[in-house]
């Protein structure tokens, strides 16, 4: 994995702001996340042949790409949604003494 490789953005959306908050303070907490940003949104999605219209809350959780599978888990374990969305985006590129900021607040998992 290089340089490039190591930091990412995680994404996942919840159906209110309770619960996404609850979610982004246990990841900052456990130190799976340095940063989670919390976005309302919404969205229109395609869910057991039915168009869907409803409004989530996002949230945008930078940590180390090693962490994808701790967060998973974190998120899935208290997530209310059947099939909760949880992808990941790779940074490929950010201001070093930022990128630094997050191997300092997140738990070194595998890299």
């Amino acid at each position: 994995m290089t340089m490039r490789n190591v930091y990412s953005i995680i994404i996942s959306t919840f159906g209110d702001v309770d619960s996404a908050k609850r979610t982004a303070k246990l990841l900052v907490e456990k130190r799976l996340a340095a940063c989670v940003q919390i976005f309302p949104i919404e969205s229109v999605y395609l869910w057991k042949n039915e168009v869907c219209d409803e409004k989530e809350i996002m949230l945008f959780i930078k940590s180390r790409t090693g962490m994808f599978d701790e967060v998973s888990a974190a998120i899935k374990d208290s997530h209310a949604y059947e099939v909760p969305e949880i992808i990941q985006i790779p940074i490929t590129d950010g201001l070093p003494e930022y990128l630094r900021w997050i191997d300092d607040c997140v738990k070194q998992g595998s890299v």
